[in-house]
C-alpha cells in the first residue's frame, strides 16, 4: 500500500456500507469540504478499477470537476476554464440521473462556474472560501 493509498483510506473508512463505494461518496465528501485534490485522488483510484465500464468517463469527468476547481484554488483560472469544459464533454453523454447523482445538475454547476470565468475574460477568480461549490451526495442504494 502506497503512501497516498494510506491517506486514501483515512478519508473513506467512516464511508464503510453506506450503499455506494466509500470511494465514490470520499468523493462528494472531500469536494463539498473544499478537499478538491483529495476528492481527486480519492476517486482516482476508483477510476483506475473500472476501466471498459460505463463508469470510467463518469469518474473522468467527476476527476476533471474537482481538477478544475484544484486550479482556481490555485488561480490558474484558464486552466480551470478548460477542465470545465472537458468535463461537461464527458457529463453531457449521461443520462439525466447516473449513479443515483443528477448529472444535469452537475452539468448546471459546470456551466455556471465557466461562465463566471467567461464573464471576466478569464482574468478574474470567482472562487473563494465563502461560495464554494456542493455538489448533492448520491441517493443510497
Amino acid at each position: 500500500m502506497s503512501h497516498k493509498s494510506g491517506k486514501i483510506g483515512e478519508l473513506i473508512q467512516h464511508l464503510e456500507g453506506r450503499g455506494h463505494d466509500p470511494h465514490y461518496l470520499g468523493y462528494f465528501e472531500c469536494f463539498n469540504r473544499q478537499m478538491f485534490y483529495e476528492s481527486h485522488d480519492v476517486l482516482e483510484e476508483l477510476w483506475l478499477e473500472c476501466r471498459e465500464t460505463p463508469r470510467h468517463e463518469f469518474y473522468k469527468a467527476l476527476i476533471q470537476l474537482a481538477g478544475a476547481f484544484v486550479h482556481l484554488q490555485k488561480d490558474r483560472v484558464y486552466a480551470a476554464g478548460k477542465l470545465f469544459r472537458l468535463s461537461r464533454s464527458y457529463f453531457v453523454k449521461y443520462p439525466e440521473t447516473f449513479e443515483d447523482v443528477s448529472t444535469t445538475s452537475i452539468i448546471a454547476l459546470i456551466n455556471d462556474w465557466h461562465s463566471r470565468l467567461e464573464r471576466d475574460g478569464f482574468e478574474k477568480n470567482p472562487l473563494t472560501r465563502d461560495n464554494s461549490p456542493i455538489l448533492a451526495l448520491p441517493q443510497s442504494k
